[in-house]
């Protein structure tokens, strides 16, 4: 009886493969933790600026922290077969998510007319415009990261998960263009724009998130 023998080239990619797992589920816990932090900080100096803009998008961060979970979930399941199917656990937390979502885009909706009615400004812009630059360079680079690692291990679902992600930097970007107009200029509605914008997007992620729920498929259309 002959030992089994490997060539070392397929050893060294089922390694390479493992590390590239791995990598993809460290991205995923990082993301998850850093939406927490960032969700707990602009609440904070959302509610305490009364900033409308601010505080939606620290409440996206924590509806973020529900697909996260998710996604972690499924970085797992594709590690141990390509080919499998969602778990319940996965289209629960993918409705948990687009609930979240359109919750959110309705409250920012009526927060913004409110605000457009009342002439309302929030304290500051100066919060809002840190924490979405530090948003857009980890973002974009936890986007890029995953990506890239997805396409290494040929993985369309992390592709998409990586491009999903740039969703959050989209959102990123209206926080900072409203923080910012309302610091250089003072616009008092650049706030409940900057609102409406982030509902936007929330409407889109939640539609995207019921969508996959009810499909097979992991991509994602972000």
């Amino acid at each position: 009886m002959h030992p089994i023998r490997f060539e070392t080239a397929d050893i060294v990619t089922m390694q390479s493969q493992k590390s590239l797992y791995t990598l993809a589920a460290a991205l995923s816990v990082f993301t998850i933790l850093y939406n927490i932090i960032e969700g707990l900080v602009s609440i904070w100096f959302g509610w305490h600026d009364e900033s409308l803009a601010l505080f939606g998008f620290g409440i996206d961060s924590f509806v973020e922290v529900a697909s996260g979970l998710g996604i972690f979930w499924m970085i797992f399941r594709i590690q141990r077969n390509l080919h499998s199917s969602k778990s319940g656990f996965e289209i629960a937390a993918l409705r948990i998510t687009g609930t979240g979502f359109y919750t959110l885009a309705v409250a920012l909706i009526c927060g913004a007319i409110l605000g457009f009615l009342e002439h309302h400004a929030p304290h500051s812009g100066f919060w809002g415009t840190v924490i979405s630059i530090i948003s857009i360079v980890i973002m974009g680079g936890l986007a890029t990261a995953k990506i890239m690692t997805g396409r290494k291990l040929n993985s369309q679902p992390i592709v998409s998960d990586g491009r999903c992600t740039l969703v959050c930097l989209y959102m990123s970007v209206v926080l900072f263009v409203s923080s910012g107009i309302y610091t250089i200029t003072g616009f008092a509605h650049s706030d409940s724009l900057g609102a409406l914008g982030l509902a936007w997007f929330s409407f889109r992620e939640g539609r995207e998130a019921f969508e996959k729920a009810r499909k097979q498929s992991d991509s994602c259309e972000c």
